[in-house]
């Protein structure tokens, strides 16, 4: 019995040793994600209950700021709109460019690594402030864009961030211009596909369009499937292009969701009601991923299922 003893106190002398190395490791971690997720999270839901300028005591007003914003923020509704607008044109433009780049580089060259890396800079630097500031004065009267047209023998003077029917399309073709990251997943999604499935069908006699929908495409659906649900998270939460690039206009033509958040947090010094916007988008953001996830029994196909 004694040995018997000496052995569990052993055992649990070393699982104690183990979970602190655990605990160790995941420390830093774990601190990060209370103080920079968990905590801010629970905060902004008292907040959105609250009517707080941040330069005095906060007031319990219940769920009048959710109120407010369905029954008189007549910019809310505007902000929604163009936020929807941006993610169901430039999510699927950016998806189809990645798709379409990632079929070009798939294929045996030296040169191949060379070209990853060129195309996925600008999904490293297009967030940032100096590629905006560049982007607007591309965009702008006397920018690159004219200059380049007139060059064509194209007559064109319009400034394209400050007219209401193209100043969306700019901040659409800038996002469409970070494609790097999709393209790299679906690069390697495509390195994924078997080649004898290639070469059974071209010995079939089927041509590269029909290999493309009949193989390639059914094959690459898990990952069309995760690269559409972080590109849309990412869509809904488009902030720092339409803060620099159009401010928001011209006539609020680019006055995406997050712009606005900012605006009545950040600005009006609004924080219950930004917060409460944050919710909502939290909520939207959930609905459509859910729904996404609720699709994806109809069209994406897993190699290992048996249909």
């Amino acid at each position: 019995m004694s040995d018997t003893s000496a052995g569990v106190s052993r055992y649990r002398s070393v699982k104690r040793r183990d979970n602190l190395a655990g605990y160790f490791f995941i420390g830093p971690w774990l601190f990060c994600f209370l103080a920079f997720t968990l905590i801010p999270l629970i905060s902004s839901v008292v907040l959105s209950m609250m009517e707080y300028n941040m330069l005095s005591d906060p007031v319990f007003i219940g769920f009048k700021n959710f109120v407010d914003l369905f029954t008189e923020d007549q910019l809310f509704g505007k902000s929604l709109g163009v936020t929807f607008e941006f993610v169901f044109l430039a999510i699927p433009l950016r998806l189809m460019f990645a798709l379409l780049v990632a079929l070009i580089l798939n294929r045996e060259s030296k040169a191949v690594p060379l070209y990853r890396v060129v195309y996925y800079l600008p999904s490293i630097l297009g967030g940032s402030v100096a590629v905006a500031v560049m982007w607007r004065y591309c965009f702008n009267r006397d920018g690159v864009f004219n200059t380049a047209l007139r060059a064509l023998g194209i007559p064109c003077s319009i400034s394209w961030i400050s007219n209401t029917d193209t100043a969306i399309w700019s901040l659409v073709l800038m996002f469409i211009w970070q494609f790097g990251s999709p393209m790299l997943i679906f690069l390697a999604g495509l390195k994924q596909i078997p080649k004898s499935y290639h070469e059974a069908a071209e010995c079939d006699g089927a041509g590269s369009v029909k290999r493309f929908f009949k193989i390639t495409l059914p094959m690459l659906t898990p990952i069309i499937f995760f690269n559409l649900i972080m590109q849309m998270i990412g869509g809904f939460m488009v902030f720092s292009q339409a803060m620099i690039v159009t401010e928001g206009g011209p006539l609020n033509r680019t006055l995406v969701y997050a712009l606005y958040l900012y605006r009545q947090s950040f600005t009006y010094y609004r924080m219950g009601y930004g917060s409460a916007m944050a919710w909502i988008l939290i909520a939207i953001v959930g609905v459509f991923t859910a729904l996404v996830f609720k699709s994806s029994n109809y069209w994406v196909f897993y190699e290992n299922e048996i249909r």
